[in-house]
């Protein structure tokens, strides 16, 4: 419950803290920390094989995070639709870390290989995808297109990110910044209907922190229920 309200929700660990005493439960902040660094990759290497597919059109972009007072970038892609395909946190931008990226996205079952990458004017990005395409990694028809306009829909989904990062007040170390976000994304890829089973509806109620059950049994029973 501390865990999904923490990555659900743009809270601190104080606030998630303060949630849980309303509640008649005891639970320093850091104790909260603990949860979130030992539950949030558990969820997200669940999570992944009941992903739904996602589509062969591409939008990666990366973005700024800052762990430990320095900035680290956060590279996350997207199909067309808005539905996650990955991420990456590196503390470079370079061709290494583009290469990275992609190899990680791809290796996954539920992403098709792309016919389509758009990115932004990133220099690293040609070499990378022209370097995949010799490996076998990417077909040799795959295109990569420089559209600054068709990423915004991948701009528009960063915020969701990090508005959860900010409200967390940073990150003290780079495998901690990791651990929160595979939560973060894994509870966004819920609530963007992408993960099969799971109805939207039933997974902000597990999440909303009800003042008591009864406000929750007024409610109608769902067909399907979501357990964190």
């Amino acid at each position: 419950m501390a865990v999904g309200w923490y990555l659900r929700f743009s809270l601190s660990y104080r606030d998630v803290e303060e949630l849980l005493q309303e509640r008649g439960m005891w639970a320093d902040h850091v104790t909260v920390w603990r949860w979130v660094q030992r539950y949030a990759p558990e969820l997200d290497r669940r999570l992944r094989s009941h992903l739904k597919p996602t589509n062969k059109s591409w939008r990666v972009d990366e973005t700024y995070i800052r762990v430990k007072g320095k900035w680290t970038y956060l590279y996350r892609a997207v199909d067309s639709a808005g539905a996650s395909i990955d991420f990456l946190l590196s503390a470079q931008r370079d061709a290494a870390a583009a290469k990275r990226f992609f190899q990680k996205a791809l290796c996954s079952p539920n992403h098709p290989t792309p016919r389509v990458i758009n990115v932004d004017k990133n220099p690293s990005y040609p070499p990378v995808v022209e370097a995949l395409k010799s490996e076998g990694t990417l077909r040799r028809r795959c295109r990569l297109r420089p559209v600054q306009y068709l990423n915004n829909v991948l701009e528009q989904d960063h915020r969701a990110i990090k508005r959860r990062v900010r409200a967390s007040q940073g990150f003290r170390s780079f495998w901690g910044a990791y651990r929160t976000i595979q939560g973060y994304e894994a509870v966004h890829a819920i609530r963007k209907g992408q993960a099969r089973w799971v109805v939207h509806q039933a997974l902000e109620i597990s999440l909303i922190p009800w003042r008591s059950t009864s406000e929750l049994e007024e409610l109608p029973v769902l067909a399907t229920t979501y357990s964190p």
